[in-house]
């Protein structure tokens, strides 16, 4: 779902009616091809409580799932590849490190004779942005292989192979609003989000999770003693969550603004845009996202964001 009204909602329109002709193109030349959406996942917030003797850091954050993504599709067969193609594709790659690789084979360690066959990845999120999107894609690998292969959504081994991949690859198997704990392997119930309008940017600068981490400079077994997360309701309106979100932050904005000092800059036009209620960086960055009172609002301040900022990823969307 993205969000309507104006000029901006227009080109979405178009982009979701491109991505269903493509599966539909794929699906007439292979009728037996699997699609699967490999949605942005959004940090609402990312609370770094310490690190843990094993190196890990301990983390508390509430995450969402976006109306944009990529698009991963799977022809069934006995041989594992990857294609790749998109705005994006280039930075994500087809090397055996890409993730979705990665998780078809990890599940396959796992799951004795599995099918696998031919990926093709059309990637449109920024690479190395904080917001989940190799994750989301080796999420929907396993999704995809679980279809081909009859495997229930719920089979353990799924998880173990996201976890094997990556800490956040867990999260995006059901990509439905949540809390997450620990170094992500912690999941809470999915929660009753109300479609929240959103505004994603991200300036064009790639920043590496572990980098951030280290500018952070936390030593095993250093707890920060910051306040916890507040708790969750199973339910959560627009105006309960606005203001959930402003008793919440994310610990890694200022590690991650000295490594790419334009995030706080990102932010403060965020921040300054007609409607914003929150403007917050996602993950370990570099995309903000800012929270709007209704899908109009977003949009406005996506064209004007836009407008003054040609080289900036600029995408109104809804959360889930």
């Amino acid at each position: 779902m993205t969000c309507r009204g104006g000029r901006g909602p227009a080109r979405h329109a178009r982009e979701r009616l491109c991505a269903s002709l493509t599966s539909a193109r794929l699906s007439v030349d292979n009728p037996g091809m699997l699609f699967s959406k490999a949605p942005a996942k959004i940090n609402l917030s990312r609370h770094v409580l310490g690190r843990r003797q094993d190196g890990y850091h301990d983390l508390e954050s509430l995450v969402a799932f976006a109306g944009t993504g990529d698009l991963l599709s799977l022809d069934p067969g006995p041989d594992l590849s990857l294609t790749t193609t998109g705005p994006t594709a280039s930075d994500a790659g087809n090397g055996s490190d890409n993730l979705v690789l990665r998780a078809a084979r990890a599940l396959a360690e796992r799951v004795p004779g599995l099918a696998m066959g031919r990926f093709r990845l059309i990637k449109r999120l920024p690479v190395a942005a904080g917001i989940g999107g190799g994750s989301s894609d080796a999420a929907a690998a396993l999704r995809l292989l679980a279809r081909a292969n009859g495997l229930d959504v719920g089979d353990a081994r799924l998880f173990e192979a996201a976890r094997m991949v990556g800490a956040d690859v867990p999260v995006c198997l059901d990509p439905r609003a949540r809390m997450m704990r620990g170094a992500g392997e912690q999941l809470g119930p999915p929660l009753g989000l109300s479609p929240l309008p959103v505004v994603l940017v991200n300036p064009g600068v790639g920043l590496e999770t572990r980098r951030v981490f280290a500018a952070m400079g936390l030593q095993p077994g250093q707890h920060r003693g910051l306040p916890a997360h507040p708790g969750c309701p199973a339910r959560l309106d627009h105006r309960e969550l606005r203001a959930m979100l402003r008793q919440t932050r994310n610990d890694m904005e200022d590690a991650a603004g000295v490594l790419a000092p334009i995030i706080p800059q990102v932010l403060a036009v965020l921040a300054a845009a007609k409607g914003c209620a929150v403007a917050r960086m996602s993950g370990s960055g570099a995309t903000c996202f800012a929270v709007f009172e209704d899908c109009r609002a977003a949009s406005r301040a996506a064209r004007a964001i836009r407008r003054d900022n040609a080289a900036w990823w600029v995408k109104p969307t809804v959360l889930r």
